[in-house]
């Protein structure tokens, strides 16, 4: 049987590893809304109106620490960090793109 490793972590199944990396309420709202270009976190939190500090603070760590997302910090006063995805990260966009088309067929 095989395994699958994302660090440290084994998982028996490819789709319950990349359920690990985009699922959650926040993850793949927040890889989707840097599918075209870097973002600073003012802008990711103007966009998710409703998630607080903490919690994007944290699924940015989680997906920095996952390889799915950059962050760049430029030595400017004040101090500007950016967020974009990685190669990595740029993979994971037609799966968003499929659950977007699926989720767009609901809308009313």
């Amino acid at each position: 049987m095989k395994r699958y490793n994302l660090n440290g972590t084994f998982y028996y199944c490819p789709v319950d590893l990349t359920l690990q990396i985009v699922g959650g309420r926040w993850k793949g709202i927040v890889i989707w809304n840097l599918r075209d270009e870097k973002k600073r976190f003012s802008e990711l939190k103007r966009i998710l109106v409703t998630i607080n500090d903490k919690m994007l603070s944290q699924v940015l760590k989680e997906l920095e620490e996952q390889g799915i997302v950059n962050r760049k910090v430029c030595e400017l006063v004040p101090p500007k960090v950016e967020y974009s995805l990685t190669k990595e990260g740029k993979k994971l966009l037609p799966i968003m793109q499929a659950m977007n088309d699926y989720g767009q067929k609901f809308a009313v």
